[in-house]
C-alpha cells in the first residue's frame, strides 16, 4: 500500500459495461471511502450486482478504470487478480455455504484455501469469526439445520475470515425476519468499525439501509441518480430518488410496461 494511499479504497473512473447493445452501467464516476459503509439501490435490473462483480474482476469494464487501491482491476494478470481478491470478502446473496461441510468448515474454508496457517491457529481464527456473529456454539451444524438468518451471519464470518480490507455484499437483508434482519444490520455496522473495514452492500430495505450507511448511492438506468449521506438522499428533489425513497407506484419508473395504446387493445367503445 502506498505510503498516502487516497481516501477512497474503490473507485470506478467514467466507466461502461453491458451484456451486447445493452448498456448496464454508462459512464459512471463513484468512489467508496475507505472506513466507512457504502450502500447501492435502485431499481431491479439498475446494475448495482454488476458494480460488485466489476470491482472483484468477475467481468470486465469495457471502458473507464476500475480501481482498487489505486490500482486497475480491468488489466490484471490472474496471478495479480488473485492477489487483489484476497483483499476482499464477499457474502453472497442467501449465504451460499457448502452443503456438505458444517459451519466451522464453511468458515475454515478460505483459510485453508489462501493461507499456510497450522491447524491450530485456524481453529482460534475460525471460532473468534464465528463469537464474533454470535455462533460459535453452532460451529458443529449443517447448513441444513440454520435458519435464514443464522446462515447469512456464519456467511458474513467467512466473508472476514481472512480479514479483508472490503467486504461486500450482495442483498444482505433478502428474505430475513425483522429480528435477523436488524441482527445483520447491526453487525455490518460492527464489524466495519472494530475491525477497520471498508463496506459495500447492496439493499433494498431504505430503513435499515439509512440506518447504518455512511453514504448511499442510487443507480438508475445506466447512471448515478443521486449519492450523499442517507439525510441528504431523504431529502432529494430528483424525481426518481422521490419515487424510489417514497416507494411511490409511478414515476420516472413507470407502473406500466410500454406497449400499444389501451384503445388499440380494447377498442374506444370499452374505452369510454
Amino acid at each position: 500500500m502506498a505510503p498516502n494511499p487516497s481516501p477512497n479504497l474503490v473507485e470506478m473512473r467514467r466507466l461502461s459495461f453491458g451484456y451486447g447493445e445493452r448498456l448496464i452501467l454508462d459512464d459512471i464516476t463513484l468512489a467508496i471511502p475507505r472506513g466507512k459503509v457504502t450502500a447501492l439501490m435502485g431499481a431491479s435490473g439498475g446494475g448495482k450486482t454488476t458494480v460488485l462483480r466489476l470491482i472483484g474482476g468477475q467481468i470486465k469494464a469495457q471502458k473507464g478504470l476500475m480501481l482498487f487501491d489505486g490500482q486497475d482491476i480491468t488489466p490484471m494478470t490472474q496471478a495479480q487478480l488473485y492477489a487483489a481478491r484476497r483483499r476482499m470478502g464477499m457474502l453472497f446473496q442467501y449465504g451460499a455455504l457448502f452443503a456438505d461441510l458444517d459451519v466451522f468448515e464453511n468458515v475454515a474454508f478460505p483459510l485453508r484455501e489462501h493461507s499456510d496457517l497450522p491447524e491450530a491457529l485456524i481453529r482460534d481464527v475460525v471460532l473468534m469469526k464465528l463469537n464474533a456473529v454470535g455462533l460459535r456454539g453452532a460451529r458443529d451444524l449443517k447448513p441444513s439445520d440454520l435458519s435464514g438468518g443464522m446462515a447469512r451471519r456464519v456467511a458474513l464470518a467467512r466473508a472476514v475470515a481472512l480479514d479483508p480490507e472490503l467486504v461486500m455484499y450482495d442483498e444482505p437483508f433478502a428474505g430475513l425476519d425483522p429480528i435477523s434482519l436488524g441482527t445483520a444490520a447491526r453487525l455490518i455496522r460492527q464489524l466495519n468499525d472494530t475491525m477497520g473495514l471498508t463496506s459495500l452492500f447492496v439493499s433494498h430495505d431504505l430503513e435499515q439501509t439509512f440506518a447504518i450507511a455512511d453514504q448511499v448511492i442510487i443507480l438508475a438506468n445506466g447512471k448515478i441518480a443521486t449519492q450523499g449521506t442517507p439525510d441528504e438522499v431523504r431529502h432529494s428533489t430528483d424525481p426518481l430518488v422521490v419515487q424510489y425513497v417514497n416507494a411511490l407506484p409511478d414515476g420516472p419508473v413507470h407502473f406500466h410496461y410500454p406497449g400499444p395504446s389501451v384503445v388499440r387493445d380494447f377498442g374506444a367503445e370499452v374505452v369510454a
